[in-house]
């Protein structure tokens, strides 16, 4: 389970109401403070800009020197006691702005799935761009804010099964990010090439989302919306981050070509952002798609459902998720071997497909047992169990049809308030809801490479598939193909299993490699490495198949070269918005 930049310009910005749609500057000064009179703008009209992300006109005569401030179309000279002052811009242009921040939260909502509308995730970000552009960072503040909480409200509305006060008080801290990189960011929009430390710093805001607090939240990022676009190779070169950055810089972009008009003298200049823009997406059609291996392996899934709904899901009979579980992995043996699906080298039930800790409970153990033997086959079971008496873990566990339990994998990024419960006494005497965690889950300490039958899986747990390192660790530490154990059941029919299923999409793509994921409830689901969903279940219903998989095993530049992109990006993002701040100190001064 974001906004940026400010900065003034004299043209028309969409979405921005008004006769004079775009925002006049908040930050213009009247002279005497370093801005030039009237007579000199004069006189710079007509100068062109040295390229197609230049700034406005009365800004792109002077070409030494640092960069100003782009002028609004007012007279600046005589007349700055007429002018309103600084927090009194026009009504109909705050107006504007918010109006231009909805429609980008809304749309940015629009390109996340279900609707799955990925086309209106650039264009929401041009909203937003054209939103910020020219305000102070204080303004900036506040309409990022706005944008992110329409795009997050209905996002993660799926958190509301928790509750509506964690719903809203998830989505208030995560705004708190977009307010900040907004603020951050409205300097910006005075510096050339604008659109690129835009984008920046929307990476350095997601990648501080996905940190603090209490372990970061990264779902809701721009490149989760790009399961299958033009924009998803992107993850093959530079992963998630990259594929954000390109998102982010084609709405900018898209902005830019409104929002800044070139001089008289080269008005086709107005039309490079624009070509631009749409050269981000295209451009991913010249990324070489790694070839197959001529390997793969028959895999077994099955979804087993469970009886209960919402954070009762398990139902009051004991065991019921487990005995689900294994009928239908009985169910999948009885198929093949009246040869309605081909035999499986190695099968996969979701996560908690145990309600009951085998290791401890002799009746459970058996009845994984009998199943595992029946179908023969390597199996992968999802099991919570006891470490100690007072913890437990969320663990992948290999079961071998003669000789039973073997290697696991312990789930490594816990959910907060759903595995653990973070300042556990404060919490539990403000909301006795948080007692339903019950032991509190201890988080594992190595990546999920696991032998099940001919090959070496790797195993990823449900919340997990949003964290790029754990991801790639699991990876690079030879996991292929790649399975996504998940319980959805507290969230089944929301909008969190095709959320979920679009991020498996866009790690086959970064990685090179198949993504298998097995659901209590669903969506399970069969992703190839080019991010195709082959097959997939409904929601809500008991199912099983056998599919058969590629193995890759070279590793993408992505996979090589890790958070790289990541830092490079933030960097340029930041470095841009603190040059930006020294010039508008160093006007101040002046």
């Amino acid at each position: 389970m974001v906004q940026e930049r400010t900065s003034p310009p004299p043209s028309t910005g969409p979405g921005l109401a008004s006769s004079s749609p775009v925002p006049e500057p908040e930050g213009a000064r009247t002279p005497g403070e370093g801005e030039p009179s009237a007579a000199e703008a004069q006189a710079g009209e007509g100068n062109g800009a040295s390229g197609p992300l230049a700034r406005e006109p009365a800004d792109s005569g002077r070409r030494d020197g640092p960069a100003r401030e782009p002028r609004s179309l007012e007279p600046q000279s005589g007349e700055s006691q007429n002018r309103k002052p600084q927090s009194g811009e026009p009504r109909s242009r705050v107006l504007g702005r918010a109006g231009a921040a909805v429609a980008g939260g809304l749309a940015l909502f629009a390109a996340f799935p279900p609707l799955g509308w990925w086309l209106l995730a650039p264009l929401g970000l041009a909203l937003v761009a054209a939103s910020l552009y020219g305000a102070r960072p204080r303004r900036a503040a506040w309409v990022g804010a706005l944008a992110a909480a329409v795009f997050l409200f209905p996002a993660l509305a799926w958190v509301r099964t928790i509750g509506d006060d964690v719903w809203v008080m998830l989505v208030v801290t995560e705004t708190v990010f977009y307010a900040v990189m907004s603020a951050l960011a409205a300097p910006v929009f005075r510096l050339r090439a604008w659109p690129l430390w835009f984008a920046g710093l929307w990476v350095a805001m997601e990648w501080a989302r996905g940190l603090v607090p209490i372990g970061g939240f990264p779902w809701a990022r721009v490149a989760f919306s790009q399961g299958e676009s033009l924009f998803t190779q992107y993850a093959a070169l530079g992963g998630a981050p990259l594929v954000s950055f390109a998102v982010a810089l084609c709405g900018a972009l898209l902005a830019h070509a409104v929002l800044v008009r070139p001089p008289a003298a080269r008005p086709w200049l107005r039309a490079a952002p624009a070509l631009l823009a749409l050269a981000v997406p295209l451009l991913t059609l010249a990324v070489p798609r790694p070839g197959d291996e001529g390997r793969s392996v028959n895999v077994g899934i099955v979804q087993g459902n469970v009886p209960g709904r919402g954070m009762y899901v398990l139902g009051d009979e004991p065991a019921v998720v487990l005995r689900n579980h294994a009928g239908e992995t009985k169910r999948l043996a009885q198929a093949v071997r009246e040869g309605k699906l081909p035999k499986p080298d190695i099968v996969v039930l979701p996560e908690n497909s145990t309600d009951i800790d085998p290791y401890r409970d002799e009746t459970a153990r058996q009845i994984i047992q009998d199943s595992v033997s029946d179908v023969g086959v390597p199996t992968l079971v999802g099991a919570v169990v006891a470490i100690g008496d007072d913890s437990r873990a969320t663990r992948s566990l290999t079961w071998d049809p003669v000789t039973g339990p073997g290697a696991y994998y312990d789930k490594q990024n816990l959910v907060p308030f759903g595995e653990y419960t973070p300042f556990k006494d404060l919490v539990l005497a403000l909301w006795e809801r948080a007692s339903l965690v019950g032991r509190q889950s201890v988080p594992g300490d190595r990546p999920g490479d696991l032998k099940l039958g001919p090959v070496t899986i790797g195993a990823v747990n449900c919340y997990e598939v949003a964290y790029d390192a754990t991801v790639r660790g699991t990876v690079r530490a030879g996991g292929t193909p790649i399975v996504v154990q998940t319980n959805n059941a507290s969230y089944a029919l929301s909008n969190l299993p095709p959320q979920q299923l679009a991020m498996s999409q866009l790690r086959a793509v970064e990685h090179n490699r198949a993504v298998v994921t097995a659901a209590t409830t669903g969506i399970s689901a069969f992703v190839t490495p080019d991010g195709k969903v082959s097959w997939q279940t409904r929601e809500l219903v008991a199912d099983m198949n056998v599919v058969k998989v590629p193995v890759r095993t070279s590793e993408t530049l992505a996979t090589k070269v890790g958070a790289w992109p990541e830092w490079a990006l933030m960097a340029m993002g930041a470095a841009a918005a603190g040059v930006a701040a020294w010039r508008g100190r160093r006007r101040a001064d002046g």
